[in-house]
């Protein structure tokens, strides 16, 4: 199969579909691979690099859409890059879908089967190709809260972990999943006090034996979303429904209350945002503030690492890439129901559930279009 790697073209999005160490595993597997210039300089991966493991370098990302079987991205693809899908043609990529209908309408338009990597599923019930990306946003939003709360960038002027005798920030964290828990991890050994709401009461018990003493678990209802929330110094948005818009669990009125340079980071934003105040930012503009209460919506957070995300990104997606390259993505998907769970648009088809839900689409199941 001749698979196409673009420069990623997101606003400061540095992250590459391929790592060179990929490439060089699927040409070993006999497959092509056309990697645009300068894909992989975000990552210190330089065209020599990607050319000496036998990848064709390629100036034009036009040619790599016209000729390639698969494309191989990171981010959802922009609209330029949407035209130039075809009909038949894989896209592997992330595609956050429901919150965002026109790309969801170009994608059904453009005839291409796109795969996401946010709703393929584990045999555990996990989103393994999500994970990893979560881990690191779970991680930047404690580091990007930190900052915000300084006082020159809008915020309270506190440190999180506080100094002796004088008490820490208060950080609420919605949502125990993989963001939630990796931002756990570093505002406790950042010294912050840490307030986890989440309404599953085994995610609950299961985040008690991780953390224990050092933080504090509440089982979430509006009461206490709200009484926390207002008391918080930093809130992170980690709540996640695979392939749905994420809930406003953060009204308006709950920001105008807030205390005045409180900081909301909200790693949902990809789904729409947890917050009814959130709107996307970029790493060029990445906060503004509503009602004294500053909001950092980076879409793409992980863009910022994008060394370390891009490798980690590559060791969950790379075995789904050899499958499809492989096998052909029909049989690939109808091999593995779990890499099934990610097909999102099939030759003009919405074949999830939840995207076709909230856009209003007609929904047609994944193994009955791949029968068909």
């Amino acid at each position: 199969m001749r698979i196409g790697v673009p420069k990623e073209i997101k606003n400061h999005e540095y992250r590459v579909g391929l790592a060179p160490s990929s490439v060089r595993e699927l040409v070993s597997h006999g497959h092509e691979v056309m990697v645009q210039v300068g894909a992989g300089a975000g990552i210190g991966a330089n065209d020599d690099w990607y050319h000496r493991l036998g990848a064709q370098i390629v100036d034009d990302p036009a040619e790599i859409f016209a000729a390639a079987e698969m494309i191989v991205k990171v981010k959802e693809p922009q609209v330029k890059e949407r035209a130039m899908l075809r009909d038949g043609q894989i896209l592997f990529t992330y595609l956050h879908l429901a919150p965002d209908s026109d790309q969801t309408a170009d994608l059904v338009k453009s005839g291409a089967i796109c795969i996401a990597y946010e709703t393929v599923t584990s045999p555990h019930g996990g989103l393994p190709l999500l994970a990893p990306m979560s881990k690191v946003a779970g991680r930047m939003a404690i580091q990007a809260g930190a900052y915000c709360l300084e006082h020159p960038h809008g915020g309270l002027g506190i440190l999180l972990g506080g100094v002796p005798g004088v008490d820490p920030a208060k950080v609420v964290v919605l949502g125990s999943g993989v963001v939630g828990t990796h931002a756990t991890h570093i505002a406790v050994g950042m010294g912050a006090d840490v307030w986890v709401i989440d309404r599953d009461p085994e995610v609950l018990e299961s985040h008690w034996r991780q953390f224990g003493r050092s933080t504090n678990t509440v089982f979430s209802t509006q009461d206490a979303i709200e009484r926390h929330v207002l008391e918080a110094d930093l809130v992170i948005g980690g709540v996640l429904i695979p392939g749905a818009a994420a809930p406003k669990l953060v009204t308006r009125n709950m920001v105008r209350d807030m205390k005045p340079g409180s900081v909301i980071v909200d790693v949902a934003i990809d789904q729409g945002g947890c917050c009814e105040t959130s709107r996307p930012t970029t790493h060029d503009e990445p906060t503004y503030a509503i009602d004294d209460v500053v909001h950092y919506c980076v879409a793409n957070m992980p863009g910022g690492v994008p060394r370390t995300s891009t490798f980690a990104l590559n060791n969950v997606t790379l075995p789904h890439v050899l499958t499809l390259a492989n096998k052909g993505y029909r049989q690939a998907l109808l091999d593995d129901q779990y890499l099934r769970q990610g097909l999102n648009v099939y030759c003009g088809n919405i074949t999830c559930a939840e995207v076709a839900t909230t856009l209003g689409y007609d929904y047609l199941p994944a193994d009955e279009a791949l029968h068909a």
